[in-house]
């Protein structure tokens, strides 16, 4: 069974809402706390909050557990920020041994997280000299920073040169005090030091000298733009990410139809997909940013984006076309909250989108939402971005509570078998019913008890996007599982629970 070695830990206590949950073991809280993070104020938790929760989690787990999640969540995850915070907390615990050095190496994985790195360690470690930024930088971080300064080139170092960080590319190299391998080597730390880096060439670079012209109307402005586009494209320097976030760019600088076919062309390539390593939602941002955008090629770049995020879905296993799937999305009022300051992607999209993704895997398959009411909602199998789009749009239709409880009470009244249930929600469930209008109080558990006696080969798989470390259900109910996470990569946790382990040992299995 899911977690045995830590299912004496669990304990009663109340959510959020004051409904009755689970508390989770300090391991599996960090690990939903952390692959949930944005850095950002959420619904129930500020910043600040997630961030001292987190640090109080790393001081009651093991220093390895914690590096090893430090690297999962940045090389299986994809997340930037959080797996930085986790190795700056890590080393204020941990030392006497090669532990954070190894994992720093193995998190920094672009030389602008060198610089970011620092920028956490000055954030969590203040320095106590007023006339210094930085304190005392701790030895492991920088034996780990060491060794990432002899992994990148002069393009990798110049292109983040940047004068607006905190903490400079010379600054770093002034701190870490990394040791060139060859003459090589060491004539680019001289580089660094002198600011002497050659400028690259760059979508940023390149644009950025162009917007500094004067141009006699907006129609010169347009071509420029235009030409420099078609430019960048044929050039093969802009990068999976950068096409992603200049597509409406493109289609109002009017890029020709070669080139536009090119960028679909890159958009929806399945390797270029997988080694892009993009979380779904911002195939949904590009989505959402260009679907309104009046251009002859909007629609070829939509079905591009369509086809991409179809791409990302292409490992998720164990949904032949004999499983039943039900695939179920929150988009209560605690859902509706942006994941990030400056992101338009709420956390019921992040719900609406992963279960669309699952859904495009099954062949017999129920998917809707819930609120208020739970609603069935058959949408065509293919559009993942346009029915998640769809389904964002017809949010109120279910209201804005989170009555979890009545998929399961929708599945015993149909009678309806299913292999798996799959609830993608932030598990802060309760009964409005009971609260708002005096009916007795129903619980998902006691919903799930009763299907389960009617349908005994059902598990229920609880997907938490929002890391508040409270279930629920307890783990130690049969057939009852918890991923956490905002990546297609949750998918193959998934498949290592169909096959007897669980969201820790995958952790667990990571070399550091």
């Amino acid at each position: 069974m899911m977690y045995n070695s830590i299912l004496k830990e669990e304990k009663c206590i109340k959510n959020h809402e004051g409904a009755k949950a689970y508390a989770m073991s300090p391991e599996l809280e960090l690990y939903t706390a952390v692959v949930t993070a944005s850095l950002s104020d959420t619904n129930y938790e500020k910043q600040d909050e997630r961030v001292e929760r987190i640090a109080r989690l790393i001081g009651k787990v093991s220093p390895e557990f914690v590096a090893r999640l430090a690297v999962y969540t940045r090389t299986e995850m994809h997340l930037r920020s959080i797996p930085l915070l986790l190795l700056v907390e890590l080393a204020k615990v941990h030392n006497g041994d090669g532990l954070v050095a190894r994992a720093v190496e193995k998190t920094v994985l672009r030389a602008d997280e060198i610089m970011e790195l620092l920028i956490c360690y000055q954030w969590r470690n203040p320095s106590s000299d007023p006339h210094k930024k930085l304190g005392k930088l701790s030895r492991q971080i920088q034996n780990g920073l060491q060794g990432a300064f002899n992994r990148f080139d002069e393009y990798q170092f110049a292109k983040y040169d940047r004068d607006n960080l905190e903490v400079k590319l010379r600054d770093a190299l002034f701190l870490v005090h990394p040791k060139a391998k060859d003459e090589q080597q060491q004539a680019l730390f001289d580089k660094i030091v002198n600011r002497q880096l050659e400028t690259p060439y760059t979508w940023e670079t390149e644009l950025s000298a162009l917007g500094q012209q004067k141009y006699e109307s907006d129609e010169q402005k347009r071509q420029a733009f235009g030409e420099k586009w078609e430019e960048l494209i044929e050039s093969g320097k802009l990068g999976y990410m950068a096409l992603m976030r200049n597509l409406r760019n493109m289609l109002q600088s009017d890029v020709s139809l070669p080139q536009m076919m090119n960028v679909a062309s890159r958009l929806s390539n399945a390797e270029q997909v997988e080694k892009s390593k993009q979380l779904p939602f911002r195939y949904l941002s590009a989505y959402r940013e260009i679907e309104k955008v009046d251009n002859v090629h909007t629609a070829m770049l939509l079905t591009a984006l369509e086809n991409a995020v179809k791409a990302s879905a292409q490992n998720i296993e164990g949904f032949d076309a004999n499983t039943k799937v039900l695939v179920a999305a929150d988009v209560s009022g605690s859902m509706q909250q942006p994941v990030s300051k400056k992101s338009s992607v709420q956390y019921y999209d992040i719900a609406i989108l992963l279960s669309m993704l699952l859904k495009s895997k099954c062949k017999s398959v129920v998917s809707g939402m819930f609120g208020d009411t739970w609603k069935v909602m058959n949408l065509p199998q293919d559009n993942i971005l346009a029915n998640t789009l769809e389904m964002h749009r017809r949010e109120g239709e279910v209201g804005y509570c989170t009555n979890g409880y009545k998929v399961i009470e929708w599945l015993i009244k149909k009678k309806m078998p299913m292999d798996k249930v799959m609830i993608f929600t932030d598990c802060q469930m309760w009964d409005s019913d009971h609260y708002y209008l005096g009916y007795n109080e129903k619980e998902i558990k006691d919903s799930w008890h009763t299907y389960k006696s009617i349908f005994p080969e059902a598990k229920l798989y609880l997907f938490d996007l929002a890391g508040y470390g409270q279930m629920p259900l307890s783990l130690a109910e049969k057939d009852v599982y918890l991923i956490a996470g905002w990546s297609d990569r949750i998918f193959e946790v998934l498949s290592a629970i169909d096959n007897g382990e669980d969201a820790l040992s995958v952790i667990n299995k990571i070399d550091v």
